[in-house]
């Protein structure tokens, strides 16, 4: 089996003919503003990969959703990375949806049967705040909630169908706030997109500003987690957090993945050297795909979810050894006559950009290995 040859039959499998539509289109192309990927992903199906076939859905399983980001960044960083957060939406809704209380259920069909997507307004980068925090306000109202705030960068912005946002709202028993999952049709008045993504890398993923001026949500679009600000995480927080974790490392083990290719492919690249690199990049896909097998096999915890953001800082650490030592075998007349090399080695590189950062959670996690509840930074 050659190299990416499982991740790509995964893609081929769950949404036929993406692969071969991706490989028709140059990177560069891909990685544009306004690129041909995130339609094509739209047309495959991509929509509905976490979906449950029940549901109409593709009923992808962890294992092979993190087959498919692999393949997909290996392809495109910006369509992988920009799919994660759509699925890290879903994935959030398909947690609530089981509950089997409602109308989740139906949002989840919906998405899955008409294609839409999902841009998520959760993992904020602001400084100081958690990735979890509300960045937008919510007034009531006797028609539903006006919800005002800005989300930069939202990843989709220019493409999506539904917003989905964290908002703080009082408890139906009237004492104190919880926390609310609010959706938000792209097409609400009051909502807007406009230009903040100024790097050329990763462009096509559309992360851009989404800004919500007193845009009217009706109680039947609002989904109630029962989680007061500040408390521990419930479970379909955490749910969605270990899909995000699993599957944007995924994403970006894929971009570096496209790098160790060109390496595997190149005759005049010592075996030694090709082996070596092959070594790296297969171990440090190996935990991914460990904690993956984990989500399958049971409902992620707390301690699934520390587990994947052990994985994730350690995909981080094997990245920052791989990229380098792949352009440097790759020489530099691949780095001069092509942007490709130099664009990859770049993207390959943002996976310690996405929250919650190392250094954010170096506290909660030394508190959790002492059993303190785990708390996302």
């Amino acid at each position: 089996m050659r190299f990416l040859d499982r991740e790509r039959a995964a893609l081929t499998k769950l949404l036929p003919g993406l692969d071969d539509s991706l490989r028709a289109v140059p990177l560069m192309t891909l990685e544009r503003p306004g690129g041909p990927g995130i339609g094509l992903f739209r047309d495959s199906g991509g929509p509905g990969l976490l979906a449950p076939a029940s549901l109409q859905g593709r009923g992808a399983c962890a294992l092979d959703a993190v087959r498919v980001q692999r393949a997909l960044g290996s392809r495109s960083p910006s369509l992988a990375v920009a799919t994660t957060m759509h699925h890290f939406s879903m994935a959030t809704l398909v947690g609530l949806s089981n509950s089997g209380e409602g109308l989740e259920w139906m949002l989840v069909q919906a998405v899955a049967t008409e294609n839409q997507l999902m841009a998520s307004g959760f993992a904020e980068g602001r400084s100081g705040a958690g990735i979890l925090s509300p960045s937008m306000s919510a007034t009531p109202t006797p028609e539903g909630l006006r919800i005002t705030g800005v989300k930069r960068p939202c990843s989709l912005a220019r493409s999506m169908d539904l917003l989905t946002a964290s908002v703080l709202v009082p408890r139906e028993d009237g004492a104190g706030q919880e926390l609310a999952v609010a959706l938000v049709p792209a097409a609400s008045e009051g909502l807007s997109v406009s230009g903040f993504w100024s790097s050329g890398f990763l462009a096509g993923a559309e992360s851009d500003q989404v800004t919500l001026d007193g845009v009217l949500v009706p109680p039947d679009l609002m989904v109630r987690t029962a989680c007061p600000p500040g408390a521990r995480l419930d479970e379909v927080q955490t749910i969605g957090l270990v899909w995000f974790e699993l599957l944007m490392t995924g994403s970006y083990l894929g971009a570096a993945s496209a790098l160790v290719e060109r390496v595997l492919l190149n005759d005049r690249v010592p075996e030694s050297e090709r082996v070596a690199l092959l070594v790296a990049a297969e171990s440090a896909a190996a935990s991914v795909e460990g904690l993956a097998r984990r989500v399958d096999e049971s409902t992620p915890d707390e301690s699934t979810l520390a587990e994947s953001l052990f994985v994730r800082y350690g995909v981080q650490d094997a990245l920052s050894r791989i990229v380098p030592r792949a352009v440097e075998l790759l020489g530099g007349l691949n780095f001069m006559t092509s942007d490709e090399v130099g664009y990859l080695a770049a993207c390959a590189n943002g996976l310690a950009l996405h929250p919650p950062s190392r250094s954010r959670m170096t506290g909660p996690l030394a508190a959790y290995l002492a059993d303190a509840p785990l708390t996302v930074a």
